[in-house]
């Protein structure tokens, strides 16, 4: 029973592995830190495993886990991340290295999200995976209302950064 758990949490991990790279592009701006944040997401993912029922896809629930792992982590502005001891047979999950030089038409923009206040962030981040204002309500817990507005005003924000710097 809890080998098909285990399988299972490494097969629908390595599908949806990109939604953690991204959330750690905006939330780290050098590689260590990218892969710190990567392995506490994965921990805090399998910690929660065996409450996640399936009300949701796995990879919105995977949005919320890594979304609040992130933003918990860099709000309490934690230099070093703490890990805990983890079976064996996690390790053993593929790590796609993540190339940041096939998005350098990117820098710009995530330079400037990462500017934004956290919940913000999540926000861009999860508009830019083409989610749907229910997803993304569901995901952040804001009404579906009040994140088509917040988007709304982002977009704006952003493009005032971007123009500033000439990028726009």
């Amino acid at each position: 029973m809890i080998e098909n758990l285990e399988q299972e949490f490494v097969n629908l991990l390595e599908d949806n592995q990109n939604i953690l790279h991204k959330i750690c592009k905006l939330y780290t701006a050098d590689l260590a830190s990218h892969q710190d944040l990567f392995q506490e997401m994965v921990i805090q993912l399998w910690k929660s495993y065996p409450k996640f029922k399936g009300e949701s896809k796995f990879s919105t629930w995977a949005y919320r886990v890594s979304l609040n792992t992130a933003i918990s982590l860099y709000r309490s502005k934690k230099t070093k991340i703490a890990t805990v001891d983890w079976d064996q047979s996690l390790a053993n999950i593929r790590y796609e290295e993540y190339n940041s030089e096939t998005e350098d038409q990117l820098k710009h923009l995530y330079d400037a999200v990462r500017q934004l206040n956290d919940i913000d962030k999540a926000l861009v981040y999860m508009y830019l995976e083409d989610k749907d204002y229910t997803e993304i309500s569901e995901t952040l817990g804001i009404s579906e209302v009040n994140a088509r507005v917040k988007m709304n005003r982002i977009k704006n924000k952003l493009k005032e950064m971007l123009t500033k710097k000439g990028v726009v």
